[in-house]
C-alpha cells in the first residue's frame, strides 16, 4: 500500500474521531419548540374552545412506545399529540390534543383502564432521563386521569356500573336511616383509613390533574393533598379528546416547577390509551421538548423571533462542523491524489 491511501485513511478516521468526540450527528434535525403565547384575558382553564386558543401556534408532538423499562407493550395507539400554550402575568395554560377512538373514563371494574395523558418538567438544570428522570434527577409530572374528571361530574363506584347489585347494610352510618343507610354516608374514619390519610385516590377529586414527582423508575410519588395545585379540564368529542392544564406561575413548592417569562424549560409527553390497556410504563412518550415562554402574539412574521433565531442556529450547528470537515476532508484528497509535477 502507498503513502497516499494510509494517509487518506488517517484523514478520514480522525474525522470520523473528531465527529464522534464533538458528539456530532451525521444528521440533524431542530428540536421541537412550543411557544406560549402572552395574553392579557383570564386563561380559558376550562374552555378548549375559547378563541384565544387560536391565537396560540399549534405544535405536533411525536410520541413512541415507551420500551426502556417493564412494563412494556411493543405497540401503543397515541403517535403524536397537539400542544397549544397560553400564559399571562399569573398563570399558565397548556391544551393538549389527541385522537382517540373510544371514551375510556372508568376505572371501576378491574378489566377497564382509563385514558390519560401526562406533562414533566426537569426540577433540576438541563434534561434528565425523559422517562421519569433519574437518581439525582427529579422531574414535576401533571397526570391528567380521565376517570378523575369523570367522578367530579358524578362519582363513579360499583353500585354505578352494577346497579342491581347486592350491597352490605350500614345501619351505623345513619342512625335515622338505620337499615336504609347505605355506603355513601358512611365516614367514619375508623373504617375508611385511606380517606383518613388524605389518600387522593379516596377521596373526592377536586382536580382531575394528580401532581406528582419522580426520580427514576418506581419512584413515582404524589405530592399531599394541600400541595396538589394544578387545575384540568378534559373533553371528548368526535374521537378526539381535548386536554387543559393550568396553575400558577410560581410556587412555593420545591418539588412543582416554576415558571418565568421568557425563559425556556424542557417538558414531555406521555399518552395513554385506555382501550389498548395501557397503564403505568405501558404508555406512548414523546422526547424532551422546548416550552417557550413566551412570545406575545404579533401579525408581523416577516421578522423571526430571537429564540427562534437562536434556536435556528443552535440546530445548525452541528451541520456546520460536519460540512467545514467534509469540505476539509475533500481539499485534503483532492491534494493528496493530484499527480505528480512533471520535471
Amino acid at each position: 500500500m502507498t503513502k497516499r491511501p494510509i494517509l487518506l485513511l488517517g484523514l478520514v478516521l480522525a474525522l470520523a474521531a473528531a465527529l464522534t468526540f464533538l458528539k456530532v450527528p451525521l444528521a440533524s434535525s431542530q428540536g421541537v419548540t412550543l411557544s406560549a403565547t402572552i395574553v392579557s384575558e383570564a386563561l380559558p382553564v376550562s374552555d378548549p374552545d375559547s378563541a384565544l386558543w387560536q391565537q396560540a401556534s399549534a405544535v405536533v408532538v411525536p410520541l413512541s412506545a415507551q420500551n426502556v423499562t417493564r412494563p412494556m407493550l411493543s405497540e401503543t395507539h397515541v403517535k403524536s399529540v397537539t400542544a397549544r400554550a397560553l400564559v399571562n402575568d399569573s398563570q399558565i395554560a397548556i391544551l393538549v390534543e389527541w385522537a382517540d377512538e373510544t371514551q375510556d373514563d372508568s376505572m371501576v371494574r378491574v378489566q377497564d383502564f382509563r385514558d390519560a395523558v401526562a406533562l414533566q418538567f426537569p426540577l433540576v438544570e438541563g434534561q434528565p432521563f425523559f422517562c421519569m428522570g433519574q437518581q439525582g434527577g427529579n422531574v414535576n409530572i401533571w397526570h391528567w386521569k380521565a376517570d378523575w374528571q369523570a367522578d367530579i361530574a358524578a362519582r363513579q363506584d360499583m353500585q354505578t356500573v352494577y346497579p342491581d347489585m347486592h350491597v352490605d347494610q350500614f345501619p351505623f352510618a345513619d342512625p335515622l336511616a338505620g337499615l336504609a343507610a347505605g355506603p355513601d354516608t358512611y365516614t367514619d374514619p375508623k373504617y375508611l383509613p385511606a380517606l383518613a390519610s388524605g389518600n387522593l385516590f379516596a377521596g373526592v377529586h377536586a382536580s382531575p390533574v394528580e401532581d406528582l414527582i419522580a426520580g427514576g423508575f418506581g419512584s413515582l410519588t404524589a405530592q399531599s393533598a394541600d400541595a396538589q395545585n394544578v387545575q384540568g379540564h378534559g373533553a371528548w368529542a368526535d374521537g378526539n379528546w381535548r386536554v387543559i392544564f393550568s396553575r400558577d406561575l410560581a410556587s412555593g413548592d420545591a418539588d412543582d416547577v416554576s415558571f418565568a417569562p421568557g425563559k425556556v424549560y424542557p417538558m414531555a409527553f406521555a399518552v395513554w390509551d385506555g382501550a389498548n390497556a395501557e397503564r403505568n410504563g405501558q404508555k406512548s412518550a414523546s422526547q424532551w421538548v422546548s416550552l417557550h415562554l413566551g412570545q406575545p402574539a404579533s401579525t408581523d412574521e416577516s421578522k423571526p423571533a430571537a429564540g427562534d433565531l437562536a434556536g435556528v442556529l443552535f440546530g445548525m450547528g452541528p451541520v456546520l462542523v460536519l460540512t467545514l470537515g467534509m469540505v476539509g476532508l475533500a481539499v485534503a484528497v483532492s491534494i493528496l491524489l493530484r499527480p505528480p509535477a512533471r520535471k
